[in-house]
């Protein structure tokens, strides 16, 4: 009965956590578009970099929330329940033996601070590639700056949906077979050789996306936009609008994002919460961080291989921890990020890119 009971115990704390955290992302997105973006207009520099500080900021709450009330978060209550939960993790190698709880509860606070850090700057450095895909999009499908927003709101809600699956399907996975986070690796290896050899600045051939060929064959779509409507009547039958069919591409594009920047969190972390409260936060601000780059995006250049350096070190962790059992502590995984993400963008200041055909 005991045991029952403390189960029902933990799964409640986990549940009001959860619960909790979801009904503060759903009022901020109501505040979003509800109040403070109820009209569409073009988001200046110094509106995204107010909300991009804003969204730094709470994540940083986020972290020091974690760092002193961490057993809010997986409902433990004892040492018995913390030494289960580290069991066959980073954190078994961190309780030392003869660690009192209050001792031990503190080293585990610590650690999953510090994995939800690395989890949200790693998300965030890699959300970078996808901001620069974003805005290839609007361009080529000749969106109206002032609709950016509202199209990028509907985009991250989706994303949201979808990202709550992927992480928890995957961690899943990952708790029976961690095997196959050596598979993601290889393919996090590829992507970052990728980001090497590509240019980033490739024009997207907006007739012949398999998005909108498909939605182009199933529904009835119009040429003409209709305001930020998504969805217009042309003689008393409904259409989509092509600031759909970019909701669409954006969607279909994070999906694609989704495949390597999510297992590449669970190489600092394999806690399926963690995963997504970090991933959740980077992607909430990813919106901001569109419009505080979209217009500087050239200036720092480097920073595209300095994701393509992260994805090569992920990557190699992954094969490195499941072949190898080299372990890369949690710290030292963050500072690594931090630091490629400071050099990318002091080499893309200091060292100008150069164009083909300029002195």
């Amino acid at each position: 009965m005991y045991l029952i009971d403390t189960n029902n115990c933990k799964n409640m704390s986990r549940f009001i956590f959860f619960g909790a955290f979801m009904v503060f992302i759903i009022l901020m997105l109501a505040m979003d578009l509800g109040l403070f973006h109820k009209k569409d207009h073009e988001i200046k520099s110094k509106e995204a970099a107010i909300w991009t500080c804003i969204w730094v900021l709470l994540a940083m709450g986020m972290a020091l929330l974690i760092r002193f009330r961490a057993e809010w978060v997986h409902g433990i209550n004892s040492m018995e329940e913390l030494l289960a939960f580290a069991s066959g993790t980073s954190l078994e190698a961190l309780i030392q033996p003869g660690m009192d709880f209050a001792s031990a509860l503190d080293v585990y606070r610590k650690e999953m601070a510090n994995q939800f850090l690395a989890g949200y700057f790693l998300e965030e450095s890699l959300s970078i590639d996808n901001i620069f895909v974003m805005i290839m999009i609007f361009v080529s499908f000749g969106i109206d700056k002032k609709y950016y927003h509202r199209v990028l709101f509907w985009g991250i809600l989706g994303a949201i949906i979808l990202r709550f699956a992927f992480i928890f399907l995957l961690g899943a996975v990952v708790a029976r077979f961690s095997w196959i986070l050596a598979i993601f690796g290889v393919i996090l290896i590829y992507s970052g050789i990728k980001m090497f050899r590509d240019k980033g600045d490739e024009k997207i051939d907006t007739a012949n996306h398999p998005v909108v060929k498909f939605a182009s064959k199933h529904f009835r779509v119009t040429r003409e936009l209709d305001g930020h409507n998504f969805f217009t009547k042309v003689d008393g039958k409904n259409f989509i609008t092509p600031l759909f069919l970019v909701l669409l591409v954006i969607e279909f594009s994070d999906i694609i994002f989704a495949v390597d920047s999510i297992p590449a969190v669970f190489s600092v972390t394999t806690d399926t919460f963690i995963v997504f409260f970090s991933n959740i936060f980077a992607i909430m601000g990813l919106r901001s961080l569109f419009f505080l780059l979209s217009n500087v995006t050239d200036k720092f250049w480097l920073l595209r291989y300095g994701l393509g350096v992260l994805l090569c070190f992920i990557g190699f962790k992954m094969i490195g921890h499941e072949f190898f059992h080299l372990n890369i502590s949690t710290v030292a995984s963050l500072f690594i990020i931090l630091g490629v993400l400071v050099v990318s963008v002091i080499g893309s200041l200091v060292v100008p890119r150069t164009v083909k055909g300029t002195r």
